[in-house]
């Protein structure tokens, strides 16, 4: 008897342990996702104010279907993480329902069993008082004994009544918890409709200008592969430059030319050190605005047969936004190219940050810049309004993402 009792209360133990971790679990993905939630209206609401601001801007249609692809995606994404909120709620509440359950049969039973206790109790005190119980006893060891049985008996009485009104109380909380996420699902859900219904707009609206485009096809991907010839002289230009600077690193330290990273001082050893450390937790390098064109190569909007190789970032922003950097540094190089607007490079180590398409440059070569220091200002084409500054992170000459560096990028 004593073996099954223990292997119940062990089964009852684990049981509660994995129904908390379980509950711990989900709190914990619900959290998750209510942020990541808040993150993507966060990014519509900029996307949304950017379009306000340039409204009177006549855009080409490649930038409109650039802005099309990209609030697309973010919308496609917010539905997807609110349809998995409400998918997990739904979970919750039927482990909630279950629950309720449980605990009103167990309830009913223990107040039964406390019933019949009580039952018990007031028929003995009839039968035969307690005082005439413990004088009945042969001797005092039996007395003690009698004694101890109803203390232990009142103290059960008492326990029971503890247990009942936990419960009780467990039941009602869980009957709370399970109305607020019914009311949690409903409000995902009315909301999902009101995303749903915008991303259909943005679907037609994308479709329109790809119908017009269709039309002329031909002229548009020259003008995309021309966009692209003119992207890699500039990244070959970039690369060149690089490749002086850490050759004149190299040579200044008294190493090869040829080496292919820089030559590091003591200080620039540390400062890499922390950079890395950093990695995932720098500040964008503007203070609003949102990713228009991700790194890496990728297949155009327009036309599929066409690949965009994007070496680093294109972040949208406004009107007079200033550029700043995302670590401390030195400002490595100023570089003014034909028909480019001006480029500011920053080294930190053996990393490179560049910020290009800049109207206004504030540093010059050879200056300390801190995290978060304004070195320009970002230019806005007084044709479409479009204000973007395209953002570049490398060891060397071997660009990295910047999205695995930048901060919820």
């Amino acid at each position: 008897m004593k073996v099954m009792k223990l292997t119940y209360k062990l089964v009852f133990i684990l049981g509660f342990l994995f129904a908390t971790s379980l509950s711990f679990a989900q709190n914990d993905k619900q959290k998750e996702l209510e942020t990541r939630r808040q993150e993507l209206r966060r990014e519509i609401q900029k996307i949304n104010e950017l379009r306000d601001a340039n409204k009177s801007k006549a855009k080409s249609e490649l930038s409109l279907i650039e802005d099309f692809n990209y609030k697309i995606s973010v919308l496609s994404n917010l539905i997807k993480v609110t349809n998995q909120q409400a998918n997990l709620l739904t979970r919750e509440i039927a482990s909630n329902q279950n629950k309720i359950t449980s605990l009103r049969d167990e309830l009913k039973q223990l107040k039964e069993d406390y019933a019949a206790m009580i039952v018990k109790s007031y028929k003995s005190k009839n039968q035969q008082s307690r005082i005439m119980f413990l004088l009945s006893s042969e001797n005092f060891k039996q007395a003690y004994k009698r004694l101890q049985y109803i203390k232990q008996y009142s103290d059960h009485q008492k326990q029971q009544g503890e247990i009942i009104k936990a419960k009780t109380q467990e039941l009602q909380d869980t009957n709370a918890s399970l109305l607020k996420q019914q009311e949690e699902k409903k409000k995902l859900i009315a909301e999902n409709r009101v995303v749903q219904k915008s991303l259909e707009s943005e679907r037609q609206q994308h479709q329109s200008v790809m119908n017009s485009i269709q039309k002329n096809l031909s002229r548009y991907a020259a003008q995309i592969k021309e966009k692209q010839r003119e992207a890699d002289r500039i990244d070959r230009e970039i690369d060149r430059i690089i490749k002086a600077a850490i050759a004149r690193s190299n040579t200044k330290a008294g190493n090869s030319a040829s080496s292919k990273s820089f030559a590091l001082t003591a200080e620039e050893k540390v400062l890499a050190s922390n950079f890395i450390s950093n990695k995932g937790k720098l500040p964008w390098p503007v203070e609003k605005g949102f990713v228009r064109l991700g790194y890496g190569t990728q297949p155009h909007p327009i036309d599929r047969s066409l690949t965009i190789k994007s070496n680093g970032v294109r972040i949208a922003t406004e009107k007079g936004a200033k550029a700043r950097a995302v670590f401390d540094g030195e400002v490595s190089e100023i570089l003014k190219m034909r028909n480019v607007n001006p480029i500011v490079m920053i080294r930190h180590g053996n990393y490179l940050t560049l910020y290009r398409n800049l109207s206004e440059v504030y540093v010059k070569k050879g200056d300390k810049v801190k995290t978060k220091q304004v070195i320009g200002e970002v230019f806005t084409n007084p044709t479409n309004g479009e204000t973007i500054l395209s953002f570049t992170l490398s060891k060397g000459t071997a660009t990295e993402n910047p999205a695995s560096w930048i901060y919820k990028m």
